[in-house]
């Protein structure tokens, strides 16, 4: 198998919580190597670009709020922009990561173990994770410069 590269982005939610640590921690106990991190402030642009595909989705308008912590006012357009590579990096860490929806996802998985639905009728699932290749590839180029990566 090939090895892949792939963007995790924890979410203002996980920030907020405290879960930043935890997340790292459940990803390099899966097996994948971390080669790049930063702490990102989430213009509307960027935004917007990152979620371009879901632009005629009801849930855009939150989507774009919730990604600029503008339901979490104390880490208002943070987030931790991760990069971790290895084998079907991909897949593998989309299983670490578990279901979009908390309440559906595994217990075991980053989303299952912490993610919850707000009562503001979002959800707060901690993480994103590329979905496939060509996700990856281009949110990778919109989050990290290649000279950002060390691997």
């Amino acid at each position: 198998m090939a090895i892949e590269k792939t963007l995790i982005l924890i979410k203002p939610d996980g920030i907020s919580r405290k879960l930043s640590g935890l997340t790292i921690d459940r990803l390099d106990h899966a097996g994948f190597e971390m080669i790049g991190a930063k702490v990102v402030s989430v213009s509307d642009e960027l935004a917007h670009k990152h979620y371009i595909e879901l632009k005629d989705e009801p849930f855009f308008e939150p989507l774009m709020k919730f990604i600029q912590g503008g339901f979490h006012n104390n880490y208002k357009n943070k987030v931790l922009a991760l990069v971790y590579q290895g084998e079907n990096a991909i897949e593998e860490i989309r299983k670490t990561v578990g279901a979009t929806n908390p309440e559906e996802a595994d217990p075991t998985t980053i989303r299952g173990s912490f993610g919850r639905v707000a009562t503001k009728g979002h959800y707060e699932n901690v993480v994103h994770a590329s979905g496939n290749a060509k996700d990856a590839a281009r949110e990778l180029a919109l989050w990290f410069k290649p000279e950002e990566l060390l691997d």
